[in-house]
């Protein structure tokens, strides 16, 4: 049984509800700094039998950064324009529902949340949606990413998924 209070689970949803606004609005930095610089960043891939990759290092994910090293440099590329992908950035419109706080061993607590983003780009409007399992971090009073698995619901699609579109 989780013994997370009801300001606990209200700060845990600000504080995921920044992360949405940062990528929203851009503000790249700021959204790094919410990720421990240990912190991994995955998105599995399903395999041809409906099941999700489960081994990042030996089995294809969608994304994958053992660190934030990884995330600065893909921030890197989309700041300085060396991500053709990236190019013109899309609007994007992220929407987070059923925060729920699955453990909460102290210092860290297991949260899983539903998301729905809307990118627009090119005249066209692209919908993405599924499930994070994420692992916070308390730090300095409020919390760090420490992990992040976002399990893509909509994997067939017709770009390059990027991280302003999860």
């Amino acid at each position: 049984m989780s013994t997370v209070t009801h300001a606990d689970h209200g700060a845990i949803c600000a504080f995921l509800y920044r992360e949405a606004r940062h990528l929203d609005d851009r503000e790249w930095e700021l959204w790094l700094q919410m990720y421990a610089p240990d912190a991994e960043y995955w998105m599995p891939a399903w395999d041809d039998d409906d099941q999700l990759t489960d081994d990042p290092q030996s089995q294809i994910s969608l994304i994958y950064y053992p660190d934030r090293n990884g995330l600065e440099d893909r921030v890197f590329r989309i700041r300085t324009e060396r991500s053709s992908a990236s190019m013109p950035e899309p609007r994007t419109n992220h929407m987070i529902t059923n925060v729920e706080v699955l453990a909460d061993r102290g210092d860290a607590a297991d949260v899983r949340y539903n998301f729905h983003t809307l990118s627009h780009r090119y005249k066209q409007t692209d919908h993405f949606f599924g499930t994070v399992f994420v692992t916070l971090r308390r730090a300095q009073g409020g919390f760090q990413i420490a992990r992040k698995k976002i399990v893509l619901k909509n994997d067939y699609v017709r770009q390059v998924i990027d991280i302003y579109h999860i």
